[in-house]
């Protein structure tokens, strides 16, 4: 029944205050009700005179929250199988060397600008200053610990190559704190990656490499044994995948969010089936420890290194012999592109499978076997990742055209032969050459230079506030081609820039010479 408004004129002065009156005592006693309840529920010692269906509909309510879930159960599964991995070096310290005891742990060139940035944690130096062996601060024998992980019953267990590096003596730990004796099988410094065999045994616990791919977000458990102090876990999640952090041509991390520290290298990172979805390997820290961005190596790369190291003791990669370069936005728009994708190459290494399958300098590839290859690092995982000796098929943008390149692979040689830094040679003093003002850039045919070679252009003088000294250019690089067209002489560099101009091109593709290799860099144009 709906309530109708009363109409306060129609009664007398006095009934309408008495009416007042009425309503002003339960507006009150309609307060003190309330109040009672929220006393009530801050003080549950009171009389159960103020006791409501609905309290205790919340009572049930919280009653059936649940507890949050933790990770005891994975833990206690897959802990047995890490191990701790000592190591003893006497080699080093028979010879003094003092670089042993350096914190050089980093996964970068000594003197790198990003060596200071990115530390390891494992190896010789997996233990801070004052905990590692030797008097004097390791004038004696090098020990190091770092972690690692049993992948079969029969003793095989997986770490980090830069863990294991030069042992004369490894030695691992479970964690029911038994010590073995174990023997380095192979290892693979391109991947970081090592096999250690630990033999007496057919029943030790192992864990199991994931068949799966992380994804980003996922929960992630790092077990290992951090600064020696034992088997820790920690948790964390996925923070990203694919990364890239400069540590060679096979680089393809996942990163995760879980504190890990020197002593965790080659530790496993647990998702939540209980499987190893990576092998921890290098942390991002300016100050050497935790700041939570770790980076592991994906389990596929682990299947497929082990089982070479386990088959052969080494790892056989495929070869093509280009030197490539990511295509950029710039050099897309220079090659006529839609989309800045593929391996640009920069050279093709002489008597290499991809030279003789006529393959090109400024040749794109976009595909290998039918599969595209979004860039220069995916090409060189793609085909590090197939045997020596298999056929493959390239598709391949060649001066605007789409061709298909059958090929043979080769076997991607251990060492990298010298090449002669031309930075370094005697040019018999650069000349002031000719200048190219719509560039920055002042050469002088190279065959007018000392040590410069008989091709190209030599750079003689870059303007700082240029394009081309935005892009890398300095004194006595080399220029190949402009363009796509080889050039002897400063009037052929204008006349190749001149080209580009007419057909809209915004940048101009030059093939350029420096420290002994080659690479193409895309020079904006210059308008009027």
């Amino acid at each position: 029944m709906t309530e109708r408004p009363v109409d306060l004129s129609k009664f007398p002065s006095t009934a309408r205050r008495s009416l007042f009156s009425a309503r002003k005592f339960a507006l009150m006693a309609s307060v003190v009700a309330g109040l009672g309840a929220a006393v009530y529920g801050f003080a549950p010692q009171q009389a159960d005179i103020f006791t409501s269906a609905a309290h205790a509909q919340v009572n049930t309510e919280v009653r059936k929250v649940e507890r949050p879930i933790g990770f005891a159960d994975i833990v206690e599964r897959v802990k047995p199988s890490v191990i701790s991995v000592k190591i003893n070096i006497a080699e080093k310290a028979s010879k003094g060397d003092d670089s042993a005891n350096k914190d050089d742990d980093s996964p970068f060139q000594p003197g790198s600008p990003m060596e200071r940035f990115f530390r390891r944690f494992g190896g010789p130096d997996g233990l801070p200053p004052g905990m590692r062996g030797g008097p004097r601060g390791g004038r004696g024998p090098v020990t190091g610990q770092g972690s690692g992980f049993f992948i079969s019953a029969d003793g095989f267990a997986v770490t980090n190559n830069h863990v294991v590096d030069g042992a004369d003596k490894v030695e691992v730990t479970m964690d029911d704190g038994k010590t073995y004796t174990a023997k380095v099988i192979g290892t693979d410094p391109r991947t970081d990656l090592a096999l250690i065999k630990v033999a007496g045994r057919t029943d030790f616990p192992f864990a199991k490499l994931s068949d799966s791919k992380p994804r980003i977000g996922d929960w992630v458990l790092a077990v290992g044994n951090p600064f020696g102090l034992g088997g820790t876990v920690t948790a964390g999640i996925v923070s990203a995948s694919g990364r890239d952090i400069g540590n060679g041509p096979y680089d393809d991390f996942i990163q995760i969010d879980a504190p890990v520290n020197k002593g965790n290298s080659g530790g496993p990172a647990f998702d939540t089936n209980g499987e190893v979805m990576g092998v921890n390997t290098a942390i991002y820290s300016p100050s050497g420890g935790s700041v939570g961005i770790a980076f592991s190596i994906p389990a596929s790369t682990v299947k497929n290194v082990i089982a070479q190291l386990r088959d052969k003791g080494t790892v056989s990669r495929g070869w093509i012999g280009v030197q490539i370069q990511p295509v950029t936005s710039d050099i897309a728009d220079s090659l006529g592109m839609k989309k800045a994708e593929g391996a640009l190459v920069a050279e093709p290494q002489a008597n290499g499978p991809a030279a003789k399958a006529g393959i090109q300098s400024g040749d794109v590839i976009t595909a290998v076997n039918g599969e595209p290859v979004k860039d220069a690092k995916e090409l060189a995982r793609t085909i590090g990742g197939l045997a020596p000796g298999n056929a493959v098929k390239l598709n391949v943008l060649q001066k605007g055209q789409d061709k298909v390149v059958n090929l043979t692979l080769g076997q991607l040689p251990n060492t990298i032969e010298a090449k002669a830094d031309t930075d370094k040679d005697d040019k018999g003093g650069l000349s002031k050459g000719t200048g190219v003002p719509k560039l920055g850039l002042t050469v002088a045919p190279a065959n007018s230079v000392a040590g410069a070679g008989r091709e190209g252009v030599v750079v003689t003088e870059v303007d700082p506030k240029s394009a081309a000294a935005e892009r890398g250019f300095k004194e006595g690089d080399v220029i190949l081609e402009v363009g796509g067209k080889s050039v002897a002489s400063a009037g052929e560099v204008r006349e190749a820039i001149d080209a580009a101009r007419t057909d809209n091109k915004n940048s101009v593709l030059m093939r350029v010479k420096s420290g002994g290799s080659s690479r193409f860099v895309a020079v904006p144009l210059a308008k009027g």
